[in-house]
């Protein structure tokens, strides 16, 4: 159950809230095409053979490579590992760059799932978050890929946005379900350090969050969804039964994965390791034959943290026999005491010896699994 990630580092322009490693200037895409696809044969043993049942192009805007690129990068893979039939296979997708065109051209390959980054319908709001696209881009894109057969759809949108009002909000999401997608991932909107957003906050020039907006938007999402039929399997992803995200599961699950490409992390069961967040700096390294990346090496502390903080999270919740045996009573023992207060509070629950959060508790989600750790 093995995944790869590949990141691709290229963007038309920058949105101002993103805080991913990206650049928009194309002059070396070639080279770095080169590179990745020496890394790909450089890291085939990274996973010890396991087969491969997902791949994620991510980014930057992966849908901004050729067609022909793609397919080369999928040559790349299959040579070097070995990837299970019917794979899921997403690729990242602005809607101005799902053209019918592009879209005919995709359906020749192995993608088999978009990612599409429509984040709001309203035009206002692209504008203020510097998005490439417009609304009419969004429902067509989704629109064309469907037509051409692609069921398997998530799209991105984005909550807390500043002069989003609760009717807007309820609107994004009524478009979304009636438009048929499958998957929805829904953000609040974070104003990271050192982005284009967090000038524009500092400066006077948008306003910041509001976290009681914030509250509100993510009560008013819970309430649709479920009335939708959408399962909120992590806190913030849904889908229609049969539509989870396999590879964004597996990250939650602990599986392994390989990142290739810059800024691009890999798990191996035991440590982390994340390569250099530096287009250059990347090429560099593997035309060398020496990867630029940086490890760490789980102790037993931080792999049980770990594990909290992502299963609780999902509709899968923290199980505490795993902890008892994976980890000890130590651990065990702290985590039980710990998830007491929230239990009382109504903001955690105990169900066949598994912890659950509570929509009450989804909203303090990082608080309550910081509490849990040791």
């Amino acid at each position: 159950m093995a995944g790869i990630y590949i990141h691709i580092p290229f963007c038309k322009q920058a949105c101002n809230y993103c805080d991913f490693h990206f650049s928009t200037s194309l002059k070396n895409k070639e080279a770095f095409l080169a590179a990745l696809k020496k890394e790909i044969e450089l890291q085939t043993e990274y996973l010890s053979g396991e087969s491969i049942s997902t791949i994620y192009f991510g980014g930057g805007t992966p849908s901004m490579l050729a067609q022909h690129e793609l397919m080369e990068i999928f040559e790349a893979l299959h040579k070097n590992f070995r990837i299970e039939q019917g794979s899921e296979i997403t690729l990242e997708a602005n809607p101005d760059d799902l053209t019918l065109k592009k879209i005919t051209e995709l359906k020749g390959s192995p993608v088999n799932r978009f990612s599409i980054g429509i984040q709001s319908f309203y035009d206002e709001d692209l504008k203020l978050m510097n998005r490439a696209h417009n609304a009419n881009e969004a429902l067509d894109a989704v629109k064309y890929a469907q037509d051409n057969g692609f069921e398997n759809i998530t799209i991105d949108l984005i909550y807390g946005i500043p002069g989003l009002t609760e009717h807007k909000w309820r609107n994004n999401l009524q478009i979304a379900f009636a438009i048929g997608v499958k998957h929805i991932s829904a953000y609040c909107l974070t104003v990271e350090p050192k982005t284009a957003l967090a000038h524009a906050v500092k400066t006077g020039s948008i306003k910041n969050v509001n976290d009681a907006e914030s509250v509100k938007h993510f009560e008013i999402m819970l309430e649709g969804m479920k009335t939708n039929g959408f399962i909120q399997y992590e806190i913030s992803n849904f889908c229609k039964e049969g539509f989870y995200s396999m590879h964004n599961s597996n990250y939650w699950l602990k599986e392994k994965y390989l990142g290739l490409g810059p800024s691009a992390h890999s798990f191996d069961g035991n440590s982390r390791q994340w390569n250099v967040s530096n287009n250059a700096l990347y090429i560099k390294g593997v035309e060398s034959n020496q990867l630029n990346y940086e490890k760490e090496v789980l102790n037993t502390d931080q792999k049980y943290n770990e594990y909290v903080l992502t299963s609780l999270r999902t509709i899968w919740g923290t199980d505490l026999q795993y902890i008892s045996r994976s980890f000890g009573e130590k651990y065990l023992s702290n985590c039980k005491n710990e998830a007491s207060k929230y239990i009382n509070a109504e903001e955690l629950f105990c169900r066949e010896n598994k912890l659950f959060l509570t929509d009450k508790g989804k909203l303090i989600a990082d608080r309550i699994a910081g509490d849990l750790f040791i």
